[in-house]
């Protein structure tokens, strides 16, 4: 199907704004130079905060988190909030803090698995590291990023020849002794050492060196693909696509009757217990500062939240025409036809039919197609931010998300309609 410009356009930014994040620490990076560039301030939360009216800041938490908001023309207690929430982690593998080791001849390094990504999906692919280092600077600490932009690593298959029965058994790796990564040969000083690598791209003394985080990215960048280019591919599409929809979203929203709010949370893929997570304080913090900024007593904070209206946008799960058993016969979610309301009887998504209804209506008014979600009863579904932010808040809620292919692969899948599509609905959402 031919595919408008301005539909490629906007997937095409999706995919830079996916490349130049190959960590969650990055995907704030990234966030925040949009955000400035769009004229948002930033603020501290060590610091009093000094509103202007109709102005729009942002506040980052733990590296990794962040909140973005517009304030609204109208008292907060007299239209509530409109928020968007999404979050900035993916499944993945992660270095362990000493993880460096040689054996056998090479170089590896160790990892450990976070939240759940489909492993075999790492085999055979270029490799790379991306994440923060804690640097000494006098007495005092700082965090600076750094991305490894060559090919570093890699996690080499094992031949048919020795592992017969891997296309009717599967790829099973285990987690402890076949995951290290190579790094290169032990003798080889190409491999070096791995804390002089890290010096010589910060540009630092090796001794000033503490520690770090880093995240394995997979170095080929996003692309289309498909019979006349309609689908996109990358890594991170879960859940990096729905926090560029909620940016798009909340730039494309200037002087709006209520305070709009996205927030990008880290740790979604682990739980989101955390300080920065959807589980902790950081929204309703912000909330509460927001609220002081008005002087509002106890009721209008109250009234706030009673007239709020809240969207936990995450990717959700596509038909796959190769495995129809694996889906609800009757839901069937298909590529660009749309945003996703994804519903479940025992509250593992924050929708009802109230929240349904007004999304609905947020995507009438954008002229958007939508589709409703239910899992296979007989498999256990998956989470979301939505059912936490709703029960720490107490507002009406709704999850919904665009339609993706091999969710928590290295290398996903998704539409190049349904980008644009979602990013229309969801700055009706601030509208409403």
């Amino acid at each position: 199907m031919p595919i408008a410009p301005h539909f490629r356009s906007h997937a095409q930014d999706l995919l830079d704004f996916i490349d130049a994040s190959p960590s969650p620490w990055h995907a704030v990076q990234t966030l925040s130079q949009r955000l400035e560039t769009a004229g948002f301030s930033r603020l501290d939360e060590a610091e009093r905060w000094s509103l202007a009216p109709g102005g729009s800041y942002y506040v980052v938490r733990g590296g990794a988190s962040l909140i973005a908001f517009r304030l609204g023309q109208a008292p907060l207690a007299q239209t509530g909030l409109r928020l968007i929430g999404a979050h900035t982690d993916s499944p993945g593998l992660r270095l362990k803090p000493n993880a460096p080791h040689r054996a056998d001849g090479f170089s590896r390094l160790g990892v450990e698995v976070y939240g759940g990504p489909i492993l075999a999906t790492f085999t055979d692919r270029d490799l790379s590291l991306a994440g923060r280092v804690s640097l000494r600077q006098g007495d005092a600490h700082v965090t600076r990023l750094l991305r490894f932009e060559q090919p570093l690593l890699r996690l080499p298959n094992l031949a048919i020849h020795m592992n017969r029965e891997v296309n009717e058994q599967g790829l099973k790796l285990n987690k402890q002794t076949e995951l290290p990564l190579l790094l290169g040969l032990a003798e080889d000083d190409s491999a070096g050492d791995f804390r002089s690598r890290i010096s010589l791209q910060l540009g630092c003394e090796t001794a000033d060196i503490v520690n770090w985080e880093f995240n394995v990215y997979d170095t080929q960048p996003g692309s289309f693909w498909g019979a006349d280019a309609a689908f996109i591919a990358d890594s991170q599409l879960d859940n990096l696509a729905s926090c560029h929809a909620a940016l798009s979203a909340l730039q494309a929203t200037t002087a709006p009757e209520a305070t709009c709010l996205s927030a990008f949370f880290d740790h979604e893929e682990v739980g989101s217990t955390s300080a920065a997570g959807a589980d902790g304080s950081f929204v309703e913090d912000v909330i509460q500062r927001l609220g002081a900024a008005q002087s509002q007593d106890v009721e209008d904070q109250r009234c706030t939240l009673a007239r709020s209206f809240f969207v936990s946008a995450d990717m959700a799960h596509a038909w796959n025409p190769n495995f129809p058993a694996a889906y609800e016969p009757n839901h069937r979610v298909m590529v660009n036809a749309g945003p996703v309301i994804k519903v479940n009887a025992n509250q593992r998504y924050a929708t009802g039919i109230d929240s349904a209804a007004r999304f609905i209506a947020c995507c009438e008014r954008a002229q958007v197609p939508w589709q409703q979600y239910a899992h296979r009863t007989d498999l256990g579904c998956g989470s979301t931010i939505g059912p936490l932010v709703a029960a720490r808040l107490g507002i009406l809620s709704i999850d919904v998300g665009s339609p993706m292919w091999a969710m928590h692969s290295l290398r996903e899948s998704a539409g190049v309609l349904d980008h644009s599509y979602m990013s229309q609905a969801l700055a009706q959402v601030f509208s409403s």
